[in-house]
């Protein structure tokens, strides 16, 4: 690495455009930060020496060079923000109904541009390769600017000295010159400044007065605290640390919870859905101006079992019961041992259990059955015996139907919420079978020869509850990577780093003072500072330029 040699006798690193010491610029650097030709000094990072505007010469200087840069910094931030705004278009795949083969599921409900966003891998887009990339790269910009800026910048305030090069204090922004001063005045404002808390250097008769240096580490603290939320997201790709699944489970049903190897089950023993009142005095108006139900809570009334013993496959497991308890929307019921919690998340309120049917005589008015069948809708079976040589066999069933645009018979979903079916009528006096298509009101394209009918006699329907299964360890990493961000953030906003330097001569006293922020504050601090002694206000150079 090449050093230079300032006059005053420090040695800087390559590329300083100031002496860390003394402040003179280094003419021939002046180019590197664009201040050639300024009257007043760049003081962007003291002048100091940054690698990436020093080497360019190995891979590793140009990746350096690359992620140093502020613009390629906010490049990764816009595109991860239109990343992730994409994500949000249609449900990703953990929110689909559970069971749905995504390829068709998203081109059902949302049609061309389902397919499309499926296609190019947008339903599971916070866990692909590309994403993580991203916000992997924005860690590696934030890294990297920040160890680019905050070494060097760290190693000039460290090192600057009282007595200053006069070209350093000619040049400051705030600047002036007072002749004839004697010893009193010098010492009256170093004493105003001691009671506006300034720290107070002297070196050979000159004078640094300096406060909130501290306020110069602000955006390397925030910068801290984004780079621990970075990692906190990209931990979300790791099971152990992070997993959120689905599971729905009927009333009366007993599920295994997924995310826990099959060791424990959950019972909802009820679910309750209560609304709101029209003549509720708090919400009435709103439910009347809503014209629709809104609930004010939704609630499963579960059990947890625990599988006790070995899990033999084949074999029903031994369950052994762990707890009771409510879940309301944000009030998870955590089972500590598994590492989980269950989220109330969604319900379906009266969705068919089962249907009874029964077979009698398409031209007898009595409807007198000859043979009656209940089909489960939770365990369907796909043919039923009717004795005395009858059977049914369902040919096809839609649990939620609808005709499609080809004028043909579809399910929304496998949700039975307004079941179909196309049923084949076996007999001992049927040549062949006799077909019957119906649902619930509907008795669709009945062959007019038909025999034999099939009716709907009972059916019995139930409440669903969809709970979503959480583990979340990367939420203290959040937390803490916020907490470090607004400590940042008040750092750097509510403190500036305020530095005033004086230097006697032999015609009098040169005054120059330089902030990082908020130059109208020193300017009325200095004001004050020198009201009471014959020393002048120094001048703000850039609006005598203009």
């Amino acid at each position: 690495m090449n050093q230079i040699k300032c006059e005053c006798g420090h040695v800087n690193p390559e590329g300083t455009v100031l002496c860390e010491a003394c402040g003179k610029p280094i003419e021939k650097n002046q180019h590197v930060d664009g201040n050639e030709g300024q009257k007043t000094l760049n003081m962007r990072y003291e002048g100091s020496a940054r690698r990436s505007k020093t080497y360019n010469r190995t891979i590793i200087d140009k990746i350096w060079i690359f992620f140093s840069s502020v613009k390629v910094g906010v490049w990764i931030i816009v595109l991860t923000l239109i990343a992730s705004a994409i994500g949000t278009i249609y449900p990703q795949e953990i929110y689909i109904p559970p069971g749905v083969d995504p390829a068709t599921h998203y081109k059902d409900e949302y049609g061309i541009t389902g397919q499309i966003y499926y296609q190019l891998g947008l339903h599971n887009l916070y866990n692909s390769w590309w994403y993580l990339l991203l916000v992997a790269s924005l860690g590696v910009s934030l890294v990297i600017c920040s160890i680019d800026r905050f070494v060097p910048l760290r190693r000039a305030l460290k090192k600057q000295r009282a007595k200053r090069n006069p070209v350093f204090i000619r040049r400051q922004r705030l600047y002036g010159e007072t002749k004839d001063v004697n010893k009193e005045d010098i010492v009256n404002v170093i004493d105003q400044l001691k009671k506006k808390k300034y720290k107070i250097t002297e070196e050979n008769g000159h004078y640094l007065a300096e406060k909130g240096r501290f306020s110069r580490w602000g955006p390397y603290v925030n910068h801290i605290g984004l780079i621990i939320i970075l990692i906190a997201a990209m931990l979300r790709a790791l099971p152990i640390m992070h997993v959120e699944d689905y599971v729905w489970v009927r009333e009366g049903e007993t599920k295994v919870i997924p995310q826990t190897d099959n060791k424990y089950y959950i019972e909802n023993k009820d679910f309750i859905f209560e609304i709101y009142d029209e003549n509720d005095e708090t919400y009435g108006e709103a439910v009347k101006k809503s014209g629709e139900i809104i609930p004010s809570n939704f609630q499963t009334n579960a059990t947890i079992y625990k599988v006790d013993g070995e899990i033999i496959p084949g074999e029903e497991p031994k369950l052994e019961k762990v707890m009771e308890d409510e879940i309301r929307v944000n009030e998870p019921l955590k089972i500590k041992d598994a590492d989980i919690s269950l989220y109330q998340a969604s319900y379906q309120l009266n969705e068919f259990q089962s249907m009874s049917f029964k077979l009698h005589l398409a031209n007898d008015p009595e409807e007198k059955a000859i043979g009656e069948f209940t089909f489960d809708m939770t365990s369907p079976q796909k043919e039923y015996d009717l004795g005395n040589g009858y059977r049914i066999v369902v040919d096809e069933y839609y649990p939620e139907f609808y005709m499609n645009d080809n004028g043909e018979p579809a399910s929304f979903s496998k949700y039975p919420k307004n079941p179909a079916f196309i049923l084949f009528v076996y007999g001992p006096d049927i040549e062949e079978y006799e077909v019957n298509f119906l649902g619930i009101g509907t008795n669709l394209n009945a062959d007019p020869n038909n025999v034999y009918k099939l009716s709907i006699t009972d059916f019995d329907m139930q409440d669903v509850t969809g709970l979503t299964v959480k583990r979340d360890h990367t939420l203290p990493l959040f937390g803490l990577g916020a907490l470090i961000f607004m400590i940042g953030v008040v750092q750097g906003m509510y403190w500036h780093h305020r530095r005033i330097w004086i230097q006697p001569n032999e015609d009098g006293v040169w005054i120059a003072a330089h902030t990082n922020k908020n130059w109208y504050g020193i300017k009325k601090e200095l004001e004050k500072i020198v009201e009471n002694s014959k020393i002048d206000m120094p001048k703000d150079q850039q609006e005598l330029d203009e």
